[in-house]
C-alpha cells in the first residue's frame, strides 16, 4: 500500500512539473476567470479564464541578473 502511494505521489509531482514552467499562464487564467466571475458570473468566469490563459499573468519572477563594477570599482546590478 505504502509502495503504491509513493509511486502515486511520484507520478502525481511528476506530471505537474510541465505546469509550473507556464506560471504566468496559469496566474492569467486564475485573475481572468475571478474577474470575468465577478462581472458576468459562471459565463464571465470560462471567458475570463480562457482570455487569461491566451494574454498571460503578470511575470512576477525575475530569471536574470546582471552584475558589472564601475570604474571606481563600485558594484552594480541590474534585473530583466
Amino acid at each position: 500500500m505504502r509502495t503504491a502511494l509513493k509511486i502515486g505521489t511520484i507520478a502525481v509531482l511528476l506530471s505537474v512539473a510541465p505546469v509550473v514552467a507556464e506560471a504566468g499562464r496559469l496566474e492569467g487564467v486564475g485573475i481572468g476567470a475571478g474577474a470575468g466571475a465577478i462581472v458576468a458570473g459562471p459565463p464571465g468566469a470560462v471567458v475570463g479564464g480562457l482570455f487569461g490563459y491566451v494574454v498571460g499573468g503578470p511575470n512576477i519572477v525575475r530569471h536574470h541578473r546582471t552584475c558589472w563594477r564601475t570604474y571606481r570599482g563600485y558594484r552594480r546590478c541590474s534585473w530583466y
